[in-house]
């Protein structure tokens, strides 16, 4: 069901939950790189999106060293997926194709 998600529709949540919704479990420094943020930016971003029931955390250590990773739970694949099918009707109402032609 389309539904346009004010949460997730900030650009650096939009990336975000984009990059999760591609994978299963997701690395910090993995999604950092990729977003192009600091580490507190993206601990904050995913704080949100935990609170909001969108993300899961999961903190373990690899010998030493903390390991911090994150998914999309089914509640944040289904506002995902709710929130691109209400871009996509936007655009389409404007006349425009959706995906750029051949």
């Amino acid at each position: 069901m389309a539904r346009f998600d004010d949460l997730i529709h900030a650009p650096t949540r939009l990336s975000l939950v984009s990059l999760l919704a591609a994978t299963d479990w997701a690395d910090f420094r993995f999604l950092r790189d990729s977003a192009g943020l600091s580490d507190s930016a993206l601990s904050k971003q995913l704080t949100t999106l935990e609170e909001a029931g969108y993300v899961e955390i999961r903190k373990s250590f690899v010998g030493k060293r903390p390991r911090t990773s994150a998914r999309l739970t089914a509640r944040g694949h289904e506002a995902f997926a709710g929130h691109v099918a209400a871009l996509q009707e936007i655009v389409a109402r404007a006349g425009l194709a959706v995906l750029p032609h051949p």
